[in-house]
């Protein structure tokens, strides 16, 4: 038992600890607020200088997200090697990442939080389509397609890992269309074909049913230019058909230009929770019961002497969990008008906001399985302490409900979505426009001016970061 003197000492102890686990329970987001207002927007001089006054950032458990931060920073200012040096470390984190089991048994009497945070299935694969869009940037389409092997070998990862079980993000499209640029830069118009033709699989297959996103027309003249290139005239054939279209090949006399649109801010984590009544059970089995969502947990909690486990005086519980906030993005259309003469749409190729809503959607039941667990651990202190004294349970009892938190942290600096288009640049210079339209029918446009050599291909990356605000 507590002396009488530090029984009246303890409420300080309490306060004080109150105030500091309440400093912590922000989200990732907030906690980077001054960072995330200077990139959104578009302060990235500032955005940068942020990050590098945040040393600790690149050492911690957060250092992958410092990793990709200053990845994307880098690229949006023009600094595509300086860029690739961030995204290489960032890959590295990922290939080499292991479960440190003590970490994940100090989750089960904290939160999530704690640990080193491992990435996303498809920020794990953006990874390598940033870095693959440096070095085409640089004129470099060898390490491109190193790249592009590398992000097939973790699309093959993700099949192979949901190969038994339900995941609708088993497989990237947009993916295998970089992939398809980076073998035509290589001149290698067979493997570039079979990319763009596993593309235009995977967005009939999954894409539009999971994200109501259909195979961008610019895929479709990809897919029948490189099978007519490559000879395949059955292929050619059966592709007009299912096109509704009569292909003719263009021999272009110019250059072209691969402009990707990265528009709007994908999504970021928030936290959600629900109640649990808990049940208990004969033999120490406690089960944590909630009737709207239908979920139930069962756990053995070992018994004390008198064959009690604890939990008779306590009804009702909370438990945190993950969810995403959509940052809707302010244009929903573009195209590029070129030399002020043919206009090209943009169409999107890639939703990250759905996607990563349903990457996180999918893996839910596990969240709230590891979230139960973690409740019934952290219940099961709180009864220990208070049978050697009510006030240290009193303590454990606050301790646990202020570290109940969701894990919200993830990649912020992806876009909403990714659109691009291929399109002919005359030789020397041109003007390409690129026009933006809001929900309302306002206008944006953005002039760019391109020079080109006959069969010479330009690459382009344009972020959009006008959102609507998220608080």
């Amino acid at each position: 038992m507590l002396s009488k003197k530090n029984q009246n000492v303890f409420p300080s102890f309490l306060l004080a600890f109150v105030v500091m686990l309440l400093s912590g329970c922000a989200t990732y987001y907030q906690k980077n607020l001054k960072f995330q207002e200077a990139f959104s927007s578009g302060d990235l001089e500032g955005a940068n200088k942020l990050l590098d006054k945040n040393e600790k950032a690149a050492e911690g458990r957060n250092r992958l997200l410092f990793f990709l931060k200053k990845g994307v920073v880098l690229q949006m200012m023009g600094q595509y090697e300086e860029s690739n040096k961030y995204f290489e470390q960032a890959y590295i984190y990922v290939e080499d990442y292991r479960k440190n089991y003590g970490m994940e048994a100090l989750t089960l009497i904290s939160n999530p939080t704690v640990k080193e945070y491992p990435a996303e299935d498809h920020e794990k694969v953006l990874i390598h389509y940033y870095k693959a869009l440096n070095f085409l940037k640089m004129n470099r389409p060898q390490e491109a397609l190193v790249e592009a092997r590398r992000l097939n070998n973790k699309l093959n990862a993700l099949n192979d890992r949901y190969e038994n079980r339900p995941n609708r993000y088993a497989d990237d499209a947009f993916a295998h269309v970089l992939m398809g640029i980076a073998y035509e830069m290589d001149n290698d118009v067979n493997n570039a074909f079979i990319a763009y033709r596993n593309a235009y699989n995977t967005y009939k297959s999954s894409y539009t049913e999971s994200f109501a996103l259909n195979a961008p027309e610019q895929l479709k003249q990809d897919l029948m230019r490189t099978a007519y290139l490559n000879g395949f005239i059955e292929e050619l054939q059966q592709y007009e058909s299912e096109f509704g279209v009569d292909y003719q090949y263009q021999k272009r006399d110019g250059g072209e230009l691969i402009f990707f649109w990265h528009n709007g801010l994908g999504p970021v984590k928030s936290e959600w929770s629900i109640n649990f009544t808990i049940v208990k059970g004969d033999g120490g089995v406690v089960t944590l019961v909630n009737e709207e969502l239908d979920l139930f947990f069962t756990f053995p909690i070992p018994e004390n002497g008198q064959g009690g486990n604890g939990f008779g005086d306590l009804k009702l519980i909370r438990v945190a969990f993950p969810k995403y906030e959509s940052r809707q993005p302010v244009f929903n259309q573009g195209s590029l008008v070129v030399n002020q003469k043919s206009e090209y749409y943009l169409e999107p190729a890639e939703d990250i906001d759905a996607i990563a809503r349903s990457i996180l959607q999918d893996r839910m039941l596990r969240e709230i399985g590891a979230a139960a667990l973690r409740l019934a651990t952290k219940q099961a202190a709180e009864y220990a302490a208070r049978q050697e004294n009510q006030d240290l349970g009193a303590a454990i009892s606050l301790l646990n409900a202020l570290t109940e938190k969701a894990d919200t942290r993830n990649w912020q600096t992806l876009p909403y979505s990714i659109s691009y288009s291929r399109i002919p640049l005359n030789v020397g210079e041109n003007k390409v426009t690129l026009k933006t339209k809001d929900g309302k029918g306002n206008q944006n446009s953005t002039d760019f001016i391109f020079s080109a050599d006959k069969g010479e291909t330009v690459f382009h990356i344009y972020h959009s970061l006008e959102s609507f605000k998220l608080y």
